[in-house]
This record gives structure tokens, C-alpha cells and sequence, in this order.
């Protein structure tokens, strides 16, 4: 048996006949056909289809319908579908008869039916589909016997004239590429594939929904209306989804809608996706759904993304409410689209388990659709449900809605019908029935009446065809209302026939809002911001702050302003930056101008004072020469406030280099001198009684001249290196906030150069210091030397606080103010120090108590430095009992 089954094949190949159209490529696809091993005994078996209804009539058209879902892996058939699959198939039986029914259409003709269950799945509908086929292949059977030596008795299989679906366009485009090489006509009333738009590859395809294109278009009119420029597409796998996006994007491109930005999604986690990685400047998006719309509603909800999306759903969402089940405050808000419509269909509500008999999957639908189980033999029921009584009603039992398709379902029986009537007319004007010419129907000729037909279909619209055998485009466009409404649910807002037409009063939006919400992927950046595009979107941006010192140069790019400018508020530009100097009346300058002012008074109190009692014995011994030098360098300090505070000029830069040290040198230059001398008086006097030398009045005059004029030649070179000039620092104000930047105008001089300048006068000030320290036991009655004492001591402290501060506010945004102040109130106080121990008690008792400025007995050098030995002896010995390490004294009595 098996080696007459190859031969049977082998026949089979070699005599392929009567197939109209026959060419070699459909030798080609017949031998893959074959290969799948349907042998003409197995279509011969194939005469009792288990999935199929079989309904005798003169003429048989095939029916294509999705009555199951897709099944799981190695499962071809799933769940029933009720409204896609049971209502379209009843459709087609009512249409069916309604038309044999009918004396003037087909008359004496009965259409009869053979219906396939395509599961949903494209590969399953393609082995249902060869059912079709089987009459118009002449097979070989004359090696083939019975066991009793018997030829076998083949039935004779029905001849389909033409098939009506299918429902998926993918199905529909795998059934095409069959039923065109036995020139079958096909008509779908729900493939809306643009692929199937082409004439030269399905050429027997006609439909009675407008194609994708169409809808797309129709899409793309509510883009331009709505003035929404970004969107997305989520499309389902297959020909309806991705054709149907392609066909969006490009009518869009087409449209000139230049500026609109699309994303392309396949999946539902390319949506999640979108939704966590949306560009932030995105309010709302318009999501273009080409899918199952459940799924998609389903998946923003669980991202709590309720009203962030507008939907704008295809026809295969339509006005269905089983989508949107427990989902309608996410679907608030979409418009979807779907053919135009006005057919109810209450046929399908008579319907019952006793009149319907012929639909074999009906009691299949009939549990699901009442939740009951019926009592079959053989087969146990299921304990969790209840038994149908089958006194069920449709509609009043259980939830009805009619499928969007129906009306297409039977404008395709119809057209199909009107066809074979014309060309009955035509081919059999006196024949009461089917005549020789119509036995069999020629496939290429039907189809060219079918392409021809023009009729009211059963919504009271024209049903027609093109030269590609595409119906006209008509759509309502719906939309899901649920706020500011007595009763939630679907309204047309308007329709679609070759143009947009939308009352734009009858929409609204999430929370009833009547305005049009925007959808734009990135809004216009604000003054001062740059665009910085997203990869492949053509009009999304991020929009970027030109921070810091940029300013926006073009729409893209910014660019910083030169150092001496700062951006404009809006950042369009750049501005001068502000210029400021320490002000008179700044707090900053008011404390130490108001310091060196009582310094300056107090100063000059004293010059006057000691001038004025010149020859007094007090101003004598504190030696009159290096006071005047003192005084002066004190007076110095004092002024240089002035200097430091007043508008920066070359003027005034010259004066700050020349007095900022020279005061301080002077001032401690006499001191040094002061104490020195004391220091070597008393040092030379513990050896012999000959005074050392130079400490005559005109000597310490001298040398204090030699160690001022160090610093002068210091600064002499200095404006002969970096002559004086005024300059802008924009570096010191120069904080993140460019409102806050300000040029400083300021003399050249930096803190090391500062620093340089006051270092030498650091110098003298530690010297004097050491030699005040040696000279801490020299008698106060004999000389100045603890007075400098007590003044070196207070000045180092207060120089010692300068320094942690000065340098302190290095990162101070008033580093210049602060330095300043300190600066000044640092000399300051030095000064005053000098002054108050100095001569401010001399002051005090040459004008209050005169009667101590008198002429004190005069002692010879000798006697003077025999008493300061012996009072520096005593102070030992007294140090040393305090210590505790008295020692023994000689007797000297003895």
C-alpha cells in the first residue's frame, strides 16, 4: 500500500489538469501542497469534516471563520470565540437565507454552504482550506483496488465556486495564494491588510471592508485635526498590524506632516518600554493601537498611567465594550474608528439549541455564553457548573453585543450572490436553474462580475468594489465617554469618507475636559534653552538650560561668554559684567575708616602735644628725635586706610605700595633702634663702664633711616618691575550664578604681593620682639624698654589673628572686602597699640599732671648701670625663691 501511495503521488504530479490559470509556479506551489502529504485518498476521506458545516445547494460557496482562538503549542484549535467567530458565521447562514428565500435573486437556485473553523491560526486555515480544491484536481485512481479486487468508490467532492473570508489578514493572504491558482474568487469582510490592495499577486481577493490604507488615512486626518505632532504605533504581529502602521507612517510622511514624531511598537513590552522611558518634556502621548487593545489597557493601568495616554484605536477595537471591561476610566478619552454601520442584528437573538441545529458549534457557544453545561452522552459534566436548561434566551440571559463585522459578513454573501445572479442572467437568460454554461462556474469570469456589482447593502450603504477589489473607505469615529454623561459609553463624534468630518462640541476628554489636550513630544523650549534632539525622532527634544556662563547661541547650541561678560537674563546674549569697588558707605569700610580716624586724631594729639612741651624733661627722655619718626609711622598706618578703601586709580596704587609697608617699617624701625640701644647699653655696662657706641640721637637717627630705606628700595624696584596700574578681577566674583558675578576693580596687587610688601616690616617687628624680650629686666624707671615690651607682645597676637583670616576667605565670595577690612583694622590696631603704650600715658601727664614733668637728678652712666645690674640681681634672686632653689650666701661680716 505504501508503494501504491507514492504512486498515487507520483500520478499526481504528472496529471494536474483542468486548473485555469495554470502555469508553472503553480505546478510549483501544488507540489509543496502535495508534499504535505494530502493525498487524494485523504481529501476523499476528508468528505465528513469534523470542523465544518455542510449545507447543500445548487451552487456551494466556502466560508472562512474564526470560530476558535489559536490553541496552545501542539493544540490547533483554543476557547470559542463568540462574537468574531459564532456571530459572523450565523451571519453568513441568515444571509444564506434570506437569499434563497428571495424569488428575485438567484431564482430556482439554491446557494448552498461548506463553513471551515480557521482557529485563528494562518498554517491551519491553509490544511481547512484545501477542502475547497479537491473538485478541481482530476486525480488517478485506476491503481487503486479494494481487498476484494474492487475499484474503491470515491464521492464526488462539492465544487466551491467561491469562498467568503477570511477574517484575519493573514489568513486571508495564505488562503489567497491558494485559491488563486484554481481561480477561486475570494471575498473577505474583515481583512484589511494593504498588502492585499495589490492586484498583480491577489488577484482573485476582493473585500467588503475598505482596506488599512484607508483607515490609516483616516487616522492621519484626525493627527492634522487634532494638532497633535507625536504619537506611537502599537501593532500587533502579522499582516494587519505592522501593514496597517506602515501605511500610518506613510500617508504621514506623505501628508507633509513633517514635524509629527512616530514610534513604532510590536509588542506589549515595547509599550512598557515607552512608558518608563518616555522623554520627560512629554505630557501626552497618542497611542495608535493596530492590536488587541485589552492588552494594551491592561499594561498602562498596571503602570498607574491611567489618562496619561490618549488611545485612537483601528477597527479591530471599533465600539466593543468587552475591551474596555473593567478598564473604563483608562479607555477614557479614546476615539476609535470602524466602518460605517447603521445594521442591527436581532436575527441572532432567536436564535436557540432547537432551531438551530445546523450550527454545529453552537452548543459549544451556548455554555460559554450562559455558563452552563449541557448533558451530552458519554461525556460527564462539569460539577462546578449548572446544567443548561436550554430555555435560555440570547440577550436576556447573558450579555449581548452585536459584532461590527456582521453586516460585512453578509455584504459579502450578498455580493457574492449578485454576482452569480448577473452572471446567470447572462450565461443562462431561459434556464430556470443552473445551466451547462454555469457547470462548472468559471472562476476568472465570476470574478470579473464580482468586480462589477453595485448594490445597497444590508446597512442601506453601496457595496462596490475597485479594480483592486477594495470597498470604499466610510468609517464613524467613536469615542469613549464616561465623565458628564448619563450613560457611559460609545458616541460618534463624526465620520470619515474620503475626508474628516468631527463635531468637535461632542468630544471630550479624560474628567469630561471639553480641550483638545496636546500630545507634542517636547514642547518649545523656554528663552535660553538649547534642543537637544532625540535619536531617530525627528521632532523630540530634550530641552537644555544654557548653564552657568552660556548663553544661547543658536536653536542648538550655546556658547560662553567672554570672560569679562556675563548672559543676559533670558540667555539670548552677553552683558557687561558689573564692575564694583569697596564704597565709602559699605559696613565693610565704615568700622575701619571710623578706627583710623580716632588713630589719626589721637595721632596728631600726640605730635602736638610732644611739639608743643618739646623741652619738657618727659619728651626729652623718651627721646624726642626717634618719637617724631615713631609718631609719624603711626600716623602712616592710620592713613593707608584711607588709601585701601578710596577708588582704585594709578594714583592710588602708587600711594598703597609706597605707604602699605612704609608706615609699619618706620614704626618698627624706631622701635628696634629703641630697644637695641637699650639692650646694648645695659649688655655693654655688665662688662665695663664705657657706653658702646652709636646711641647718640643722631646714630639711632641714622640707623633707623638705613632700615626704612631697605623698604623703600624694595618698592622702588617693585614700580620698576610691575609699574602700578588698576586692574578688573572677574575671577574673585565669579560664582555659579552669573547674576551674582561682578568685576572687582582693584590695584594690581595680589595677596603674595601683598604679603611681600608688609614681610619686611614682619621682620623688624619680630627683631624688636626679641630684643624687647631681652630686655624685660632693664628697671621701667630707667627707660621705654617694657612699654615696647608689652607693644611687641599685643602686636604679634594681633598679627598672628590676621593671618588665619586674611587668608581664610581665599573662597569667600567678599574675600575682597573681608581682606580689606582686615588688613586695615590689623594696622589699626598695631598702631594704636604703639600709641596707646607709648605715649598715650606720656600724653596723659604732660597735660594732666605737670607736676610730674620735671627734671629728675641726673646720674652718670656709671651709676645708672650699676643700679639696673643690681636691680636685675634682685630680680633674679626673688625669681629664684619662687622657684624654690635658694642657695647659701657667703658671710661676708667675717
Amino acid at each position: 500500500m505504501t508503494s501504491q501511495h507514492h504512486t498515487a503521488l507520483l500520478c499526481h504530479h504528472r496529471r494536474i489538469s483542468g486548473v485555469p490559470g495554470q502555469h508553472v509556479g503553480s505546478l510549483i506551489h501544488v507540489m509543496w501542497i502535495v508534499m504535505m502529504g494530502f493525498t487524494p485518498e485523504t481529501w476523499a476521506s476528508s468528505e465528513t469534516q469534523p470542523h465544518s458545516i455542510k449545507i447543500e445547494g445548487d451552487i456551494t460557496l466556502g466560508g472562512l471563520f474564526p470560530v476558535h482562538s489559536r490553541g496552545p503549542a501542539g493544540v490547533p484549535c483554543g476557547e470559542i470565540k463568540k462574537e468574531k467567530g459564532i456571530h459572523r458565521m450565523e451571519a453568513m447562514l441568515y444571509a444564506l437565507d434570506q437569499i434563497n428565500s428571495d424569488p428575485d435573486l438567484l431564482p430556482n437556485i439554491t446557494l448552498g454552504a461548506r463553513i471551515l473553523d480557521t482557529c485563528s491560526r494562518d498554517t491551519y486555515e491553509l490544511e481547512q482550506s484545501l477542502t475547497f480544491v479537491q473538485a478541481l484536481i482530476q486525480k488517478d485512481n485506476s491503481d487503486v483496488r479494494c481487498s476484494n479486487g474492487e475499484p474503491p468508490i470515491i464521492p464526488k467532492p462539492e465544487r466551491v465556486v467561491g469562498v467568503i473570508g477570511a477574517s484575519a489578514s493573514s489568513v486571508s493572504i495564505m488562503v489567497a495564494n491558494v485559491l488563486r491558482l484554481f481561480a477561486i474568487p475570494q471575498i473577505s469582510y474583515a481583512s484589511t491588510a494593504p498588502e492585499l490592495s495589490d492586484n498583480n499577486r491577489y488577484d482573485f481577493f476582493s473585500r467588503v471592508v475598505p482596506p488599512d490604507s484607508f483607515q490609516a488615512q483616516a487616522m492621519v486626518d484626525i493627527v492634522k485635526a487634532m494638532g497633535w505632532n507625536y504619537v506611537s504605533t502599537l501593532a500587533s504581529e502579522g499582516n494587519y498590524g505592522e501593514s496597517g502602521v506602515d501605511a500610518f507612517i506613510q500617508i504621514s510622511r506623505e501628508a507633509a506632516l513633517k514635524s509629527a514624531a512616530i514610534n513604532r511598537f510590536l509588542t506589549i513590552m515595547d509599550l512598557i518600554v515607552l512608558i518608563f522611558n518616555e522623554p520627560a518634556s512629554c505630557e501626552v502621548s497618542d497611542i495608535f493601537v493596530f492590536f488587541d487593545c485589552r492588552r494594551v489597557l491592561e499594561a498602562a493601568k498596571r503602570a498607574n498611567l491611567t489618562g496619561h495616554f490618549l488611545f485612537v484605536g483601528s477597527d479591530s477595537w471599533g465600539a466593543k465594550n468587552s475591551p474596555i471591561l473593567n478598564l473604563e476610566d483608562v479607555a477614557e478619552g479614546a476615539v476609535t474608528i470602524l466602518q460605517l454601520q447603521t445594521l442591527h442584528f436581532f436575527y441572532f437573538t432567536t436564535r436557540s439549541l432547537e432551531n438551530n441545529r445546523r450550527n454545529i458549534w453552537f452548543a459549544e457557544f451556548w455554555e460559554d455564553d450562559f455558563k452552563c453545561k449541557l448533558t451530552r452522552p458519554g461525556i460527564q459534566g462539569d460539577s462546578g457548573l449548572r446544567k443548561c436548561t436550554g430555555e435560555e434566551q440570547i440577550s436576556q440571559d447573558s450579555v449581548y453585543e452585536q459584532e461590527g463585522k456582521v453586516q460585512f459578513v453578509i455584504d459579502a454573501v450578498y455580493a457574492m450572490a449578485h454576482a452569480l445572479h448577473s452572471m446567470h442572467m447572462d450565461l443562462c437568460p431561459s434556464s430556470m436553474g443552473v445551466c451547462d454554461k454555469m457547470d462548472p462556474v468559471d472562476g476568472r469570469m465570476l470574478l470579473s462580475y464580482i468586480r462589477a456589482v453595485s448594490f445597497n447593502g444590508s446597512a442601506g450603504t453601496g457595496v462596490m468594489f475597485n479594480e483592486n477589489g477594495d470597498a470604499p473607505g466610510r468609517y464613524d469615529i467613536f469615542q469613549y465617554q464616561l465623565s458628564n454623561t448619563t450613560i457611559p459609553g460609545y458616541k460618534i463624534i463624526g465620520q470619515w469618507t474620503n475626508h474628516l468630518r468631527l463635531s468637535a462640541e461632542d468630544m471630550q476628554w479624560s474628567g469630561g475636559d471639553k480641550l483638545v489636550p496636546d500630545s507634542v513630544c517636547s514642547f518649545p523650549c523656554e528663552s535660553g534653552e538649547r534642543k537637544r534632539m532625540v535619536k531617530g525622532v525627528p521632532c523630540c527634544w530634550h530641552c537644555e538650560l544654557c548653564d552657568g556662563y552660556q548663553y544661547l547661541l543658536d536653536e542648538f547650541n550655546c556658547d560662553t561668554c567672554p570672560f569679562d561678560m556675563r548672559p543676559t537674563s533670558n540667555r539670548t546674549g552677553c552683558r557687561p559684567t558689573p564692575i564694583i569697588k569697596l564704597e565709602w558707605s559699605s559696613p565693610w569700610a565704615i568700622i575701619p575708616v571710623f578706627l583710623a580716624v580716632l588713630g589719626i586724631l589721637a595721632t596728631s594729639g600726640a605730635i602736638i602735644t610732644f611739639i608743643r612741651f618739646n623741652d619738657t624733661p618727659i619728651v626729652r627722655a623718651s627721646g624726642r628725635e626717634l618719637s617724631y619718626v615713631l609718631l609719624t609711622g603711626i600716623f602712616l598706618i592710620y592713613l593707608i586706610t584711607f588709601l585701601m578703601i578710596a577708588e582704585p586709580s594709578t594714583g592710588v596704587c602708587v600711594f598703597r605700595r609706597l605707604f602699605l609697608g612704609l608706615g609699619m617699617s618706620i614704626s618698627y624701625s624706631a622701635m628696634l633702634t629703641k630697644t637695641n640701644r637699650i639692650y646694648r647699653i645695659f649688655e655693654q655696662g655688665k662688662k665695663s663702664v664705657t657706653p658702646p657706641k652709636c646711641i647718640s640721637p643722631t646714630s639711632q637717627l641714622i640707623i633707623t633711616f638705613i632700615l626704612i630705606s631697605v623698604q623703600l628700595l624694595g618698592i622702588f624696584i617693585w614700580f620698576g618691575v610691575v609699574p602700578p596700574h588698576t586692574t578688573v578681577d572677574f575671577d574673585e566674583l565669579h560664582p555659579p550664578n552669573p547674576e551674582y558675578a561682578r568685576g572687582i576693580l582693584k590695584c594690581d596687587m595680589s595677596d603674595l604681593s601683598l604679603i611681600g610688601c608688609l614681610s619686611y616690616s614682619m621682620v623688624l617687628m619680630v627683631t624688636c620682639t626679641v630684643y624687647a624680650i631681652k630686655s624685660r629686666g632693664v628697671p621701667e624707671t630707667f627707660n621705654e624698654a617694657k612699654p615696647i615690651g608689652f607693644t611687641m607682645y599685643t602686636t604679634c597676637i594681633i598679627w598672628l589673628a590676621f593671618v588665619p583670616i586674611f587668608f581664610g576667605t581665599l573662597q569667600s565670595t567678599e574675600k575682597m572686602f573681608i581682606q580689606t577690612t582686615t588688613l586695615t583694622v590689623s594696622m589699626s590696631l598695631s598702631a594704636t597699640v604703639s600709641l596707646g603704650m607709648l605715649y598715650i600715658p606720656k600724653v596723659y601727664v604732660i597735660i594732666f599732671h605737670p607736676e610730674q614733668n620735671v627734671q629728675k637728678r641726673k646720674r652718670s652712666f656709671k651709676a645708672v648701670v650699676q643700679a639696673a645690674t643690681v636691680s636685675t640681681h634682685l630680680s633674679q634672686k626673688s625669681s629664684d625663691k619662687q622657684n624654690g632653689e635658694t642657695k647659701a650666701e657667703p658671710d661676708r661680716s667675717q
